[in-house]
């Protein structure tokens, strides 16, 4: 890992970059003190159609009762819980 001052890490970002691109982390200091990472960011690799080869979520359907709570109020009171 490689740490620089941010006066010179303002004055090289491009420089800096270059290095994050070849998979050097940098890291960006104020006053000796870490402020800020510079990390390579890795790209999302998506497969469009991956669920299409599992036939049991082609029929998936939103479900809102799942949400719904467990105990009604009244069950709740009658269990000896105050609302």
């Amino acid at each position: 890992m490689k740490i620089v001052d941010l006066a010179k890490a303002d004055a090289e970002l491009e420089d800096l970059l270059g290095d994050v691109e070849r998979g050097e982390d940098v890291l960006i200091a104020r006053d000796g003190k870490p402020v800020a990472r510079l990390t390579k960011v890795l790209p999302i690799r998506r497969t469009p159609g991956l669920l299409s080869q599992y036939p049991e979520w082609r029929d998936w359907k939103y479900d809102p009762s799942i949400f719904a709570p467990l105990m009604t109020d009244e069950d709740l009171e009658a269990e000896g819980f105050s609302l």
